[in-house]
């Protein structure tokens, strides 16, 4: 399988199934001197497992991450990063009845239309599951962008129809309730809709809102390797996400010029704009503003409710699907968004150093 790694300098490649004996990552490329320890990985993790937040699915992973190389006395060496997290609770049993049956919504026609074989437990690489190398090895991306005054932030702005008011946007509210909503209102009218969701067996999509400050200008290639071409790879790459948007993103179609251009201005002898309409990126190239990056996730595709499907014989059958699932995805997903973006930055700002001798 061609394309388990992402990055040039700053490369990560990531292994594993979602029902095998584990999965993980390694990151080569990462600069020697960074603090670096599972206690700080396994921070971004925690975000991401199954099982710690209500509406998610009920299957319990510890997701406890071994650094087996690459890092020493609490620093890493220069040298590959191995990331190990164990698969502790899988039952592989719920997905029997799918050896042979293709899940709407689902990779796994693709994947038998492509290799002539796939992994059914559970979806295999195609699984949601495979983040959790995605989010280890992007951990230590963000680690290396603090140590450069770089930080990102990400959190759920929308759960089916529900959506946040910015007027009543609040930080420490993320992380306060089931969603990572930043919007308490909004939360609670999101559990009302899901709930309601959850007893017609169906599920609903989301959108993460990504936001990265203290980004400098002139990070990013002007051609094919442009800035907000490489994030829209890295966060497409993720599964479930069907759109991604920078800056006012679909908005722009119904925009004038005069609107959407972000008036430059000196500020403190440095060059600012007094919008943000762009996204912090122009010409592919970041403009010193904050990115802002948007990925809508379509709706969790296992759901308990009888769908018309097909197997591997061309015959026609009803599916109900066992199993644990999220009723939707952008909870979990948001670390996800956010450790991606992580990744690209860090490798688009060490290619930075070798374009310009000063």
């Amino acid at each position: 399988m061609a394309g388990s790694g992402i990055g040039t300098v700053f490369r990560a490649t990531t292994w594993g199934e979602s029902h095998g004996a584990g999965l993980g990552a390694v990151v080569d490329g990462c600069p020697a001197g960074i603090p670096m320890d599972e206690e700080y990985i396994q921070t971004f993790l925690d975000r991401r497992k199954p099982g710690g937040r209500a509406f998610s699915t009920p299957r319990k992973e510890d997701d406890r991450v071994r650094i087996l190389s690459g890092v020493f006395e609490g620093k890493t060496t220069g040298t590959p990063i191995s990331l190990m997290i164990e698969n502790t609770s899988q039952r592989s049993q719920d997905y029997g009845n799918l050896a042979t049956t293709y899940r709407p919504g689902h990779a796994d026609f693709g994947f038998d239309a492509k290799y002539g074989f796939r992994d059914y437990r559970g979806g295999g690489r195609s699984s949601g599951r495979e983040t959790a190398g995605r989010v280890a090895a992007g951990a230590i991306a963000a680690k290396f962008l603090e140590m450069q005054g770089i930080h990102i932030s990400s959190w759920v702005s929308a759960i089916g129809p529900v959506k946040c008011d910015p007027e009543r946007f609040d930080t420490d509210e993320i992380m306060n309730n089931a969603f990572c909503m930043p919007d308490a209102a909004a939360a609670a009218e999101a559990e009302i809709y899901l709930r309601k969701l959850m007893e017609e067996k169906d599920s609903t999509g989301s959108e993460v809102t990504c936001v990265v400050t203290g980004m400098p200008a002139g990070v990013g290639e002007p051609v094919f390797d442009k800035l907000d071409a490489r994030l829209g790879q890295a966060i497409f790459s993720i599964g479930a996400v069907k759109a991604v948007e920078i800056g006012d993103g679909t908005g722009v179609v119904k925009a004038r010029g005069s609107e959407n251009n972000d008036p430059f201005r000196i500020q403190n002898g440095r060059v600012v704009k007094s919008s943000n309409h762009s996204g912090g990126i122009l010409g592919g190239i970041s403009d010193g503003g904050d990115i802002l990056i948007r990925a809508s996730f379509k709706p969790t595709p296992s759901i308990f409710r009888e769908q018309q499907t097909v197997n591997k014989d061309g015959e026609e059958v009803e599916l109900s699907i066992k199993g644990r699932h999220d009723p939707v995805i952008g909870p979990r997903a948001a670390v996800v968004v956010e450790t991606m973006t992580a990744l690209t930055i860090a490798d688009l700002l060490l290619l930075q150093r070798t374009n310009r001798w000063e």
